[in-house]
């Protein structure tokens, strides 16, 4: 945990008497920045972000109220503890100080006595609160490392000697998240690819997804065919889920010989077909229900034939649903338009072109959902 000698306070008031005065008192425990007006209080925490802000209520210009809105406005100061010091002490003045986001409220003339005490109580409530977010965080960190982990390591050994390139791409939107994806080589030759998205999004999301995970892996030893798996996987999931959590899964195995696929669904967003000489097409519409909520639920099977130069597109919904500032969605055109740019391309360069286009679209904008994308090209 941080020591409070290594916390830095953010003294801001107009009146230069009032700073020289807290200035006096606390020099000898914390580091000290100084303010004389509102703007130059937000540009003081943009450059360097201190542990605590004393705040004056009436200056010039912006005020401590709006001062203090703002910091609250922004992710990056939200959290920083704000003790108003200030000469306005009705009720009013009091309770809007509160209002906007401050933690203490103290009126002049104060005793520095009482000072000094209320900045070490903030002080040991921040630092002990900073020490927690980073646990969290290094232990979110280890999770990701071993989420991602859960996801096949080689793709390129699971259809070496075939004529199929395989992409995958999966960012979450979180440290860790419910999207995935499988790809394996099976023992008769062909390519099984899997692609899934687990409602709800963290840590719960992430268990759950290293669940589907690891039953669809077990499923494709004792079945052949996708719809065969996705049943199992489901009456698998639906035994034991007291949350109702569900994922959307859609498995396709190709014969890379012949190029022939035969996809199941389990109510994933359906693929998109890019065809050298053609407009992109979503294919493979057919779907079934979401897996892991009923058992017993019927999954039928599609089939189509990849010819050489098709790429079949898989992706999850943290693509088409993926906003920007204007909380104008990417959507399934945008998906369209971006593909028929990179037709005939590789597997690599159709994969990272639908990312690079979500991208731009999102701009500045947070990511939303977990994202995922998967080419699957037949060669020439």
């Amino acid at each position: 945990m941080k020591d409070l000698s290594d916390c830095r306070v953010l003294i801001v008031d107009d009146v230069k008497a009032n700073v020289d005065v807290l200035v006096q008192a606390l020099r000898e425990d914390h580091k000290l920045s100084v303010a004389l007006d509102g703007q130059a209080a937000l540009r003081s925490v943009e450059k360097n972000p201190p542990d605590l802000v004393l705040l004056d209520i009436v200056m010039p210009g912006l005020d401590g109220y709006e001062v203090c809105r703002r910091l609250r406005a922004m992710p990056t100061t939200q959290d920083i503890p704000v003790m108003f010091l200030s000469s306005l002490e009705e009720v009013k003045n009091k309770t809007l100080g509160f209002e906007v986001g401050g933690n203490d409220y103290l009126t002049k003339p104060f005793e520095i006595l009482e000072v000094k005490a209320r900045v070490r109580s903030l002080l040991k409530a921040k630092a002990y609160s900073d020490a927690e977010k980073e646990k969290i965080a290094a232990e979110l960190a280890i999770a990701r490392d071993i989420q991602l982990g859960i996801l096949p390591s080689n793709i390129a050994a699971s259809v070496a000697d075939t004529n199929l390139e395989v992409c995958a791409i999966l960012e979450p939107a979180r440290e860790v998240g419910g999207d995935l994806y499988e790809v394996l080589r099976l023992d008769d030759g062909r390519v099984l690819v899997a692609v899934g998205d687990v409602s709800g999004k963290g840590v719960p999301a992430a268990l759950f997804m290293a669940v589907t995970t690891t039953l669809l892996r077990t499923m494709v030893r004792h079945h052949r065919e996708p719809g065969e798996i996705l049943r199992a996987v489901n009456d698998a999931l639906a035994v034991q889920n007291p949350r109702n959590m569900f994922v959307t899964l859609l498995c396709l195995i190709v014969e890379p010989v012949t190029g022939t696929l035969t996809c199941a669904n389990a109510g994933h967003p359906p693929p998109v077909l890019v065809r050298p000489g053609a407009a992109p097409c979503v294919t493979l519409t057919t779907t079934g229900m979401v897996s892991g909520l009923v058992s017993g639920v019927e999954i039928g099977t599609t089939r189509m034939k990849l010819r050489p130069g098709d790429t079949l597109v898989l992706y999850t919904d943290g693509v088409t649903e993926a906003f920007n500032a204007e909380s104008s969605m990417f959507e399934e055109a945008r998906l369209l338009e971006c593909l028929g740019k990179v037709a005939g391309q590789s597997a690599d360069r159709t994969a990272s072109a639908v990312l690079d286009a979500v991208r731009r679209h999102a701009a500045d904008c947070p990511q939303s959902d977990d994202l995922t994308v998967v080419a699957i090209r037949r060669a020439e």
